[in-house]
């Protein structure tokens, strides 16, 4: 272990892009803390003592790494950036041109991108409106929320987004990994620590029982991850020799989890807008069914068998969806046949995209419940337990997305290390 922290350190390019990551992720924990200017002090110290945000926006607030509850400039999170994501990703499906468009390798990547970056401001403006008068509804006056006084709150909220995006882009492009992955992936981390203290602090008995008992699931859960996030089903392919022999054996890998902790993303944004849209709908007298049958069956809070079937259904299908756009099997065959390349018994081309199709559904299937199981099982412990859905130490989606991030970090090390080692030998 220490000899593996000494390579790292010792490798200047690594040890810079790790500095860079960790230097921008201190910024982040920082606007995490910085309060919306304008702010009454007095109803400020009051929300932080009350939480009132957490009955609110318990998800993001544990996505955002309290950055919510500090009622920060960054409370939005990346949730603005992660739902212009969905819409692009929808539009690649819908428009043909967008469709030719996510097929032009990384040119064509990064204008979707762009796309994204752009989509991602109105939605900041128009979320971040939702948001103050969400928590305004908390039960105090932080700020001045009529027109045209709330303006202003709006663009600090969205500028601190922004700002987080423009942070996770530098990451990704100074640093190391995915930064949008590491600022949700350090929200996380962030929030373990108070939840632990809060929970030994409250000096409650029963809650501290059924707290350690989920510690130990959480363990087993952690292990179940690790070797999920590892499997796969490896595809052997057969590389026809220009010479004499029986060819280049190789194999493509298929991974049992190739979307990755992305379902569990956007099936957080999308099973949380019913209950967003029952708070705005709270003070209309005509909607006041659809309000009590959102709080009776959507609410997260105290969530039913119909808010977890959904959940879990909701992982299952984005894990097909974003699979089906991210997952090319008929280019994929191409690849491999203009590479001299065959699956043994397979005919190249269709048949052979027949194949990798089949293999990959039904690796989502497994891949998908499996991601599903992993998100409802603290829900249900919650609602069998006398432990609320604040104390947990980490949701099934914050397990996931932990486990993903790690792993992907010691790949990206990993393989930066094997080309500063290649660089030496040239």
């Amino acid at each position: 272990m220490f000899h593996y922290l000494h390579q790292i350190w010792h490798t200047k390019d690594l040890r810079t892009k790790i500095l860079v990551t960790l230097g921008l992720l201190v910024v982040y924990r920082v606007l995490a803390h910085l309060p919306v200017p304008g702010t009454d002090p007095i109803a400020l110290k009051q929300f932080l003592t009350s939480k009132a945000s957490g009955g609110i926006l318990g998800v993001f607030a544990s996505l955002t790494g309290g950055a919510v509850d500090n009622f920060s400039v960054a409370m939005l999170g990346l949730s603005p950036y992660i739902n212009a994501s969905i819409i692009i990703q929808l539009c690649t499906v819908i428009f043909p041109k967008l469709e030719a468009l996510s097929k032009e390798g990384q040119h064509g990547q990064q204008t979707l991108n762009r796309y994204t970056r752009w989509l991602s401001f109105p939605l900041c403006f128009i979320q971040s409106y939702g948001f103050l008068i969400l928590i305004g509804r908390g039960g105090i006056k932080l700020i001045d929320l009529s027109f045209p006084g709330v303006l202003l709150p709006m663009l600090f909220v969205t500028a601190g987004s922004i700002f987080l995006m423009w942070i996770g882009e530098m990451i990704t492009e100074k640093g190391i990994g995915n930064g949008i992955s590491m600022i949700i992936f350090a929200g996380i981390v962030a929030n373990i620590p108070s939840r632990v203290s809060a929970m030994y602090l409250s000096g409650d008995s029963g809650n501290t029982g059924a707290f350690v008992l989920f510690a130990v699931l959480a363990l087993v859960m952690l292990i179940a991850v690790v070797l999920f996030t590892d499997a796969h089903r490896l595809i052997p392919i057969t590389y026809a020799n220009q010479g004499a022999g029986r060819g280049v054996q190789g194999g493509l890998p298929i991974r049992l989890n190739q979307a990755g902790m992305v379902p569990i993303l956007f099936a957080i944004s999308l099973i949380t807008l019913p209950a967003i849209i029952a708070q705005f709908l709270v003070t209309a007298p005509r909607f006041q069914g659809v309000v009590s049958a959102i709080n009776a069956y959507f609410n997260s809070q105290n969530p039913s068998y119909a808010y977890i079937v959904a959940y879990f259904l909701l992982v299952l299908l984005f894990t097909f969806f974003y699979v089906s756009v991210t997952f090319k099997p008929t280019d994929l065959a191409e690849t491999i046949q203009k590479r001299g390349g065959f699956i043994p018994g397979m005919r190249p081309g269709p048949q052979t995209a027949a194949l990798l199709e089949k293999v990959s559904n039904r690796l989502n299937l497994w891949g998908g419940i499996f991601l599903g199981i992993v998100a409802v099982v603290p829900i249900l412990f919650t609602k069998f337990s006398t432990l609320g859905s604040q104390n947990l130490i980490v949701s099934g989606s914050g397990l996931i997305i932990m486990v993903g991030v790690v792993m992907e970090l010691i790949r990206q090390v990993n393989a930066q290390m094997l080309a500063h080692d290649y660089d030496k030998l040239v």
